[in-house]
């Protein structure tokens, strides 16, 4: 059911949003070993399966952008978050596409 979401993003209007100093609610759901390989300044972590356990460490009345490798997992994790009541954006292309700073 991936691609029953709402909202997305690409991964450059997020660095442009970035770069003109917005504050944005970012979360990777990409597993341990790829968030430790570098993950965009200032996410926060819950992977993909924690989600359904951990979702209530996530702010429901804040827009979040939701990230993974390429999209696809935080397709899905946008479509339960949405389930839920929350307000999220997909960041389509995952960190794969993206061009922005990371940190470790």
């Amino acid at each position: 059911m991936a691609g029953k979401f709402s909202k997305a993003i690409t991964p450059d209007e997020i660095v442009n949003l970035m770069n003109q100093g917005k504050q944005l609610n970012i979360l990777d759901v990409r597993e341990q070993e790829e968030w430790d390989s570098g993950h965009i300044i200032g996410a926060k972590h819950i992977p993909l399966g924690l989600i359904g356990s951990r979702h209530s460490e996530i702010d429901s009345n804040i827009e979040t952008i939701v990230v993974c490798r390429s999209g696809n997992r935080s397709g899905l994790a946008c479509e339960l978050l949405e389930s839920l009541g929350y307000k999220v954006i997909n960041m389509t292309g995952g960190m794969m596409q993206w061009s922005g700073s990371v940190e470790y």
